[in-house]
């Protein structure tokens, strides 16, 4: 892996809440997914089979490891959780974000299509399409073991997008096959799908609100991308808006205000409450994956470069440990 190096853009920003700080390239490109904590980036660098950590702030490379193949990354604290695949096997890799060892690799049976990780890192939630559906391999960090949550038999699904809730106690699983696209609710402790939603285009993305919200990201040739707004609670859709055409993920901000969804050519910044788009962002090249620390907004892109901006908060942020006082959600209702 090249050292990064500071790059001459054309980038753009159409809207006044977001403002450029730094463009970097990484190395050979496409870079397939980054995640952000504190002051730490991790990219998978598809063209390069590794994984690049950054600093936050300066972008600098801090060390690349050579893993695989990349795809998905999430990242908590010290320590990133990749998967990659090879010829011979598919595993998620531990990786020590300040030495760049791999700490550990857990192999598994199937692809890994999306990560998502527990608030503490104690968990990891992957997941992966086999041969007759898909399921989550739940790895448990802290007693090396892994264990599964069945989500469906379909023959031909993917996990598009994985979120686990605040409390820990519920897993949102997007998925997608050749006929529709429905949102699941897991409960993580009975390893039970107790919810579906069908949603229809094939998801692209999923993040969820502070108030019983998820918005669920889909795309297709008949209605380009929409946003839909989804009630937990209640089990429905509330509203939907175009945001892009064809989109491939999305960030929600903390204070749920914005949503910046990756188009073929630029980044579309929503306006959640209003239903609009407000504001467009080019890095220069196709972008390829998005991810949010605090007020900064990170774009990684095919060219393997990383461009970070500010992003404005539109809203006061509620103080966290009132955030952790607030109820959870009531208890779900098995699905029919």
């Amino acid at each position: 892996m090249a050292n990064t190096r500071t790059r001459s853009t054309n980038v753009t920003v159409g809207n006044q809440d977001v403002a450029l700080l730094k463009s970097v390239t990484t190395g050979r490109g496409p870079i397939s997914d980054l995640a952000v904590d504190g002051d730490t980036v991790v990219t998978t660098n598809f063209g390069d089979d590794s994984v690049a950590v950054l600093g936050a702030d300066t972008l600098a490379l801090r060390g690349g490891i050579v893993a695989g193949q990349p795809t998905a990354v999430a990242v908590v604290g010290d320590r990133a959780f990749a998967a990659v695949s090879s010829a011979s096997y598919d595993a998620v890799v531990v990786i020590d974000t300040t030495s760049g060892d791999v700490l550990k690799e857990y192999a598994l049976s199937f692809n890994v299509t999306a990560i998502a990780t527990s608030v503490d890192g104690k968990r990891v939630y992957a997941g992966r399409a086999g041969e007759e559906g898909v399921d989550v391999a739940v790895i448990d960090v802290h007693a090396e073991r892994v264990g599964t949550i069945f989500v469906t038999k379909d023959a031909d699904a993917t996990i598009d997008a994985l979120c686990l809730d605040a409390t820990g106690r519920r897993l949102y699983v997007g998925v997608s096959d050749s006929r529709s696209s429905r949102l699941l609710t897991v409960d993580v402790e009975t390893a039970r799908v107790r919810r579906a939603l069908e949603i229809g285009a094939p998801i692209r993305g999923l993040a969820l609100g502070m108030d019983s919200t998820a918005y669920v990201l889909t795309s297709d040739i008949a209605h380009g991308g929409v946003l839909y707004v989804v009630d937990l609670v209640a089990n429905h859709i509330t509203a939907d808006v175009s945001v892009a055409a064809t989109p491939t993920q999305m960030v929600l901000s903390q204070d749920g205000a914005r949503a910046y969804v990756v188009d073929y050519d630029h980044v579309a910044v929503v306006d959640v409450e209003h239903r609009t788009v407000v504001g467009e962002v080019s890095v220069g090249a196709r972008p390829s994956a998005i991810a949010l620390s605090d007020e900064r907004l990170f774009v990684a892109d095919y060219d393997g470069g990383v461009t970070t901006y500010t992003v404005a908060a539109t809203a006061p942020m509620l103080y966290a440990p009132f955030v952790d006082a607030l109820p959870a959600p009531r208890e779900l209702e098995p699905a029919v």
